[in-house]
């Protein structure tokens, strides 16, 4: 099975770039399948108000539950306080697998990883070139699955991608995916000297083109096992690792569906097979 690790969906309400104004996953959905992409793994656009975008990406799942699997999005200082609710109510309630922050938002709290680590699921944070942040991350949290898109740099700062690499070598359960990046010697970098099992396939659709960047995974000339790891075993292990504690009240408002009635999850199991 192959899984895009990385792909935005759903519309912005910022309106100053294409990242905070709208995803849409239309062509992006018809390219994946051309490619031979099963499933995709989808977190909101830049928002005003996670809370709002995560529940507009759980109607979005909802629609295509066979192909998609929901992150949530948090702001870790706008949100500071009901992370954790956010959180609560993106697994139990939306079936959320995992959880995205971006470092121009905020660098990921205490309250955001003690969250992630109640339930097991992985965090992809975007650190925007500060590796350093990286350290202190895992660091804090051995036991958290730390997920660092564009071995750390979109912008292509060699500096912070060679840091990447150090530190998936060093980091047991800190991850990289290969979205966005250009100097593919570093990815050749990252199988030789952390590992393949280190390594997830990720698109940063739908902005980018997904056989592209899958084209970029083939390149690499791995053993077909090791592809495969890097393809979506890798991404698999992390989403199956989650784990649903003890019930808790979550106080934030219940989704609406456009019809108005309560949003309801469609019951499809996570992976448990080719999609449709």
């Amino acid at each position: 099975m192959v899984i895009d690790g990385h792909c935005h969906a759903g519309q912005g309400d910022i309106l100053t770039a294409p990242w905070n104004t709208d995803a849409p996953l239309r062509a992006y959905l018809r390219r994946a399948r051309a490619a031979g992409i099963d499933r995709t793994v989808v977190f909101p656009a830049f928002h005003s108000d996670y809370a709002i975008a995560n529940d507009a990406l759980a109607r979005i799942v909802e629609r295509d539950p066979g192909r998609l699997i929901g992150f949530a999005f948090v702001h870790c200082k706008r949100d500071a306080g009901r992370i954790d609710e956010m959180i609560d109510r993106a697994v139990r309630q939306h079936g959320f697998r995992g959880v995205k922050v971006h470092g121009s938002d905020g660098m990921p709290t205490r309250e955001l990883c003690e969250a992630v680590r109640r339930f097991r699921i992985p965090l992809l944070v975007d650190v925007v070139g500060r590796a350093y942040v990286v350290d202190m991350l895992a660091g804090a949290y051995p036991d958290v699955d730390f997920i660092v898109p564009h071995l750390g740099s979109f912008a292509d700062d060699w500096r912070t991608q060679q840091a990447v690499v150090d530190q998936l070598v060093r980091h047991p359960r800190v991850y990289s995916d290969t979205s966005g990046v250009r100097r593919f010697d570093y990815l050749i970098e990252v199988v030789r000297r952390a590992g393949a099992h280190k390594l997830i396939f990720g698109s940063d659709g739908p902005w980018l083109h997904p056989g592209v960047e899958l084209h970029k995974i083939r390149l690499l000339g791995m053993m077909p096992s090791d592809e495969a790891k890097v393809l979506g075993g890798n991404m698999m292990r992390l989403l199956r690792s989650r784990r649903l504690p003890q019930t808790r009240s979550v106080s934030l408002p219940a989704p609406r569906s456009p019809a108005g009635s309560p949003l309801r999850r469609s019951p499809v199991p996570l992976l448990s097979g080719h999609a449709p």
